[in-house]
């Protein structure tokens, strides 16, 4: 039974919400507009994009007042410090953060202009650093009466995935890897959530992990017979579902006032279980570590 999702007063919160231009969170933004936010930030890498979202908003729900487009590259890693920069010293508060952007690469390692891996700086590092730097804003906007969120939009593919520290940039790289590789980013989604959780569990704010279910999107950076095959193979086992009820999915555990644990992980809406490496505390912290120390490296912390 897919889950629904109420009319929400989100007139005192002001929300982030990565990757909207496109998919689900093109749904999710529309939605959360019609909410009636403080104040709705969209990061947008192409602001083309990012305009012709705001107009889909206005024209769909005409609640676009309290929305905004700013420019934000996750596969620039100064630019996400950039961004995080402007945002505590032009807004200076934040009650919900949902890391949302992702993307797969198929058949190929790219690497980005900081020299990582995409898909691990996209999909991991670089929504890490944008929640490390934007955290301390969120501690001093929440409360206990308006507690805080941090969401980042996972896959059931967390549940096919390991963590290999000696392959982070998929040096050791072949024909495969860039599909392992969205998995693994993936299975990082669910340990970062499920870590911070525990880490902000005395500060009024919650974490949570999404599988928002099997959809269609242009989250893919190339076309292949290969990734159309696998998608197929998806839909057969699990069933395809409308981008929006994609948005419901990942939005319910988000603002519903059930979802009060931290560090979950949601399938289409419902609390299940990730890959049990989600639960090995010594991978846990190393992964944290590394992380943090690569960000050091290039400055960012």
């Amino acid at each position: 039974m897919p889950v629904k999702l109420d009319n929400h007063d989100l007139s005192r919160h002001v929300i982030i919400l990565t990757g909207a231009t496109d998919g689900i969170g093109k749904e999710m933004a529309r939605i959360l507009a019609g909410f009636n936010p403080k104040r709705l930030i969209l990061p947008a890498r192409n602001i083309e994009k990012g305009n012709a979202l705001l107009e889909y908003i206005k024209s769909s729900n005409g609640h676009a007042n309290n929305v905004e487009i700013w420019e934000m590259d996750l596969a620039d890693l100064q630019s996400v410090k950039n961004f995080a920069n402007k945002f505590i010293n032009e807004v200076g508060e934040l009650h919900i953060l949902i890391n949302n952007a992702g993307i797969i690469v198929q058949n190929q390692v790219i690497k980005t202009k900081n020299n990582l891996e995409l898909q691990f700086q996209v999909n991991h590092l670089a929504p890490f650093l944008l929640t490390l730097l934007l955290l301390d804003t969120m501690k001093i906007s929440v409360s206990a009466e308006l507690p805080g969120k941090i969401a980042l939009t996972s896959s059931g593919a967390n549940k096919f995935a390991e963590i290999d520290f000696d392959n982070l940039n998929l040096e050791k790289g072949n024909y495969w890897s860039p599909y392992k590789s969205y998995s693994n980013t993936k299975l990082m989604n669910v340990i970062i959530a499920k870590e911070l959780g525990r880490r902000v569990q005395n500060e009024n704010i919650t974490t949570c992990s999404l599988h928002p279910g099997v959809i269609q999107t242009n989250i893919s950076h190339l076309n292949s017979f290969l990734s159309n095959a696998l998608f197929k193979f998806l839909i057969k086992i699990s069933g395809e579902i409308t981008a929006e009820q994609g948005a419901i999915n990942t939005l319910y555990p988000i603002v519903s006032s059930e979802c009060k644990e931290t560090g979950k992980y949601y399938k289409e809406g419902i609390v299940d279980e990730p890959n049990k490496v989600a639960y090995d505390q010594e991978i846990t912290k190393k992964l944290w570590d590394v992380s943090e120390k690569i960000l050091k490296d290039h400055g960012m912390v």
